[in-house]
């Protein structure tokens, strides 16, 4: 399938397209590297040691161009579908702002940026993680999973819970049960927050030909999976609090946060049909969000705290 801006010119090579600095900063995905940086930075301060400022800064930063390397490399990769779509058909390469020969080219070359860097400035350990959040986002979910099952988000929601696990140990060079637990949250989160977004949007992955559980197990079904996952997620939010790594206000603002995540969810599963059935879904959509955003936030701030207290573990 041939994209505009993709025509070739009477030699045979591929015309070069006029892309602007916008164009490429949109490759990156700066939503999707924003939330990376955040969770990331959460898992970094979780460090029962001191962090020099400028490794944790190089650090997150390497972790930022590697989440905008893989955002580069899935849209390279999923120019067809993101043409069809209605919410992605402004992406750069469907536009024809970018060829998908540039696309790869410069996601290629911020992959091999972001995890040389991250193996200079903190660890090999680190490094060889960020190499294979970025191998499995772009290889295992979006080249596999994703045209291939309803559990694409599932599965594929590893690759987007990992940069706290990658933070943890490029301060530390070793993996905690405190980055497992951050792990856990994201990757129980991601489904539901998908889910909710793909009830309202099924028609839009149906043209696509993308298998999201909504267009294989129909609507009721995804309704009920988004109630359990729902369910899990409360009870794994909780867990920093019980584990000790987090404070007694943490307990009570996650509890909080996952009654209103559940409340959400079942008002999505008893509304079937209709305006409100989708405008419940996408209030959880937006809940979603909110709610994980709260969660780093409080863990986070109670870890800058101490910090500057003098009291970090």
């Amino acid at each position: 399938m041939t994209f505009v801006g993709e025509s070739r010119s009477v030699s045979g090579l591929a015309a070069i397209s006029a892309a602007g600095p916008d164009d490429y900063v949109a490759l990156l995905k700066p939503r999707v590297m924003s939330l990376v940086v955040f969770t990331a930075l959460t898992g970094l301060v979780l460090s029962p040691q001191h962090v020099n400022i400028v490794i944790g800064f190089a650090s997150l930063l390497a972790i930022a161009v590697g989440a905008g390397a893989a955002g580069a490399l899935n849209m390279w990769y999923d120019a067809d579908i993101d043409a069809v779509m209605r919410r992605t058909s402004r992406r750069p390469i469907p536009t024809g702002k970018v060829t998908r020969q540039e696309a790869l080219a410069f996601g290629l070359t911020l992959a091999i940026f972001a995890v040389l860097t991250l193996g200079l400035v903190a660890n090999l350990l680190a490094a060889a993680l960020l190499a294979f959040t970025i191998f499995f986002y772009v290889v295992i979910y979006t080249m596999w999973l994703k045209r291939l099952t309803p559990q694409n988000i599932v599965i594929g929601g590893a690759a987007g819970a990992l940069p706290p696990v990658v933070g943890y140990v490029a301060a530390t060079g070793q993996v905690s049960l405190a980055a497992l637990v951050l792990f856990a949250i994201i990757f129980v989160w991601t489904p539901p927050h998908f889910w909710a977004l793909a009830l309202v949007r099924s028609g839009d992955y149906g043209r696509a030909g993308v298998p999201m559980m909504p267009n294989v197990k129909g609507a009721d079904r995804t309704r009920l999976e988004i109630l359990i996952y729902s369910l899990v997620l409360a009870a794994l939010g909780v867990l920093p609090f019980v584990l000790g790594f987090a404070s007694p206000v943490y307990g009570v603002v996650s509890a909080a946060l996952g009654a209103a995540f559940v409340g959400l969810a079942w008002q999505v599963y008893r509304l079937r049909e209709g305006d409100r059935a989708n405008k419940c879904a996408m209030r959880l959509f937006g809940f979603s969000i909110l709610y994980l955003f709260l969660l780093f936030a409080e863990i986070l701030s109670e870890r800058l705290i101490a910090s500057a207290m003098g009291f970090l573990r």
